[in-house]
């Protein structure tokens, strides 16, 4: 706003510098603003560039979701190979926990050689509980105790004494040709 505009519409000093002073404060605030303006508009170019870089990550993950059925037999397939080996290997921890549990009662019945007990058993019977103990065992093993008591140590053992066990009475050659030359 000029002066020269205020003075045709007959107004007074006091009145054009009470307007010139409101005007100026406006134009303050609309010069404070532009730097808002500024701001806003570097706002705007990085949020474009923002959206141009989400629409090439998208059409890369568009071309990624045609594989994503390969992906995802490939993942059922893994989760298949993991559950089977899982199992195997709970199954062999079992069997490894019934092995040593069978040792130890085998050792505990005083067998003479374990192994060849463990031949004799029925291992479909015996089953290994949570708590270690076995079922099934001692029944089988009452019943080769009974057939083949020579395979445990009962413990009767009776002092060996074998017939001549006083010394040899064979005279040693070199012994007496030695005592002959003394």
């Amino acid at each position: 706003m000029k002066r020269e505009l205020l003075k045709e519409m007959n107004l007074t000093d006091e009145q054009i510098e009470t307007i010139m002073k409101v005007n100026g404060v406006d134009i303050e605030t609309a010069k404070s603003s532009m730097g808002d303006v500024e701001a806003l508009k570097q706002e705007n170019t990085t949020l474009k560039d923002q959206l141009s870089t989400r629409d090439k990550d998208m059409k890369a993950l568009k071309k990624q979701v045609g594989d994503n059925e390969d992906l995802t037999k490939q993942v059922t397939d893994l989760q298949a190979k993991y559950d089977n080996d899982t199992k195997d290997l709970a199954a062999q921890l079992n069997r490894t926990k019934l092995n040593g549990a069978l040792t130890t009662a085998l050792a505990g019945a005083k067998a003479r050689n374990p192994k060849t007990v463990e031949a004799l058993l029925d291992m479909d019977k015996i089953q290994l509980g949570n708590d270690g103990s076995l079922s099934g065992l001692d029944d089988q093993l009452n019943a080769i105790k009974k057939d083949n008591a020579y395979l445990f140590d009962e413990g009767k053992r009776t002092d060996y004494n074998p017939g001549g066990g006083n010394g040899s009475n064979d005279s040693d050659q070199v012994q007496t040709l030695v005592d002959a030359f003394k």
